[in-house]
């Protein structure tokens, strides 16, 4: 990953806007352009350019210059080395349902650094099969296995009563970081990494806006 230190003096709304960057910048280069604007990618994105270019200064090491703007393969190589995904971590999967599934096939995964390893389940149907290229375990040895294979993120994608016994054999087994699909919260040491992704909190986030949106049009 980027420097730990580094990272820690930059805003999570710094952070949480670089991969939107990283997508533009990837696309705009495999369009066949060389250069973008700071201004340019504000309007495509619809963020505000003064805030583009102070994200921007924090992890490039180049300036953008007067009317060329960046360098593509540059910049993109800055926030590549910034956020580690010139790295490749490997992580595991618990709970290979329907989500978990999704998750495994999507491949766009890679291009940020996150390399799916193994997936883990307690449906015999599943276990000893191949989710998206990648073999199903017993998730009787989850722990043994994180810990053999050197896995540091482990992805949750389990139901609500089991997520927490699942992040405990996780932590076990030396995964470092969590990223938790299942709705609800974990209680973990300190000092391992979580990322929760509640869906309900998106949608009613989604839901308020789509009200305020019809009301507006009364």
């Amino acid at each position: 990953m980027g420097n730990n230190k580094e990272i820690l003096n930059v805003s999570k709304a710094t952070i949480g806007r670089l991969p939107a960057y990283h997508r533009y910048l990837t696309e705009k280069l495999a369009q066949g352009e060389k250069t973008v604007s700071s201004t340019a990618i504000a309007e495509d994105l619809h963020l505000n350019a003064v805030q583009v270019r102070k994200d921007l200064a924090v992890i490039s090491s180049v300036a953008g210059k007067p009317k060329l703007g960046f360098e593509l393969s540059e910049l993109i190589a800055d926030i590549d080395r910034f956020l580690g995904y010139d790295n490749v971590t490997d992580a595991v999967l618990v709970g290979a349902g329907g989500l978990g599934s999704a998750l495994v096939g999507y491949e766009g995964f890679k291009n940020y650094g996150l390399n799916i390893v193994a997936a883990f389940d307690t449906d015999p149907s599943l276990i000893g099969t191949s989710v998206g290229g990648v073999k199903v375990f017993d998730a009787k040895e989850l722990s043994k296995l994180v810990r053999r294979l050197n896995v540091l993120i482990g992805i949750v994608a389990v139901p609500r009563g089991a997520a927490q016994q699942v992040a405990d054999e996780l932590v076990e087994g030396g995964v470092r970081a969590i990223w938790n699909f299942a709705p609800v919260h974990l209680t973990l040491p300190e000092n391992i990494a979580v990322k929760n992704e509640d869906m309900a909190a998106s949608l009613a986030i989604l839901s308020k806006r789509l009200a305020e949106i019809l009301n507006s049009e009364k």
